[in-house]
């Protein structure tokens, strides 16, 4: 996102909404667990509802942009981020910004998708940067 941990880490201007309020667990080769269904009908709605001045959305990963964009789900992961452009422009408030889960096992995804970087990575930057500032 291009800022350094006193910005991320102030509460006043960034956010971290977890799909769940939970930690679901880890799997038998120790990644985390889906977040359990349960979770976000339970608690996403009341959450945002409390942050209303709220602008921007990133949708990290499929749990997140299944969620807030129901045409993901049959998309994936790869054709929603893809389709950033569109999704970010459409007339919402707060916009979504779609993007990959930011983990070691997504390297080769991100080198597969050299656009990623080059083209939606920036914007989010200057975005973020704006918001932030």
């Amino acid at each position: 996102m291009g800022i350094d941990a006193n910005v991320f880490y102030d509460a006043s201007r960034v956010a971290i909404v977890p799909m769940g309020f939970c930690f679901p667990g880890l799997d038998a080769k120790g990644g985390d667990l889906p977040p359990r269904p349960e979770c976000a009908p339970q608690w996403r709605e009341k959450v945002l509802a409390g942050l209303p001045n709220v602008e921007l959305l990133l949708l990290v990963g499929q749990y997140a942009q299944r969620w807030h964009l129901p045409e993901a789900r049959r998309l994936g992961v790869t054709a929603t981020v893809a389709g950033w452009k569109s999704i970010c422009e459409t007339p919402r408030c707060p916009r979504l910004l779609p993007l990959p889960h930011p983990s070691w096992r997504n390297n080769g995804w991100l080198k597969s998708n050299p656009w990623f970087e080059a083209e939606l990575l920036p914007v989010l930057r200057a975005e973020v940067a704006r918001l932030t500032a």
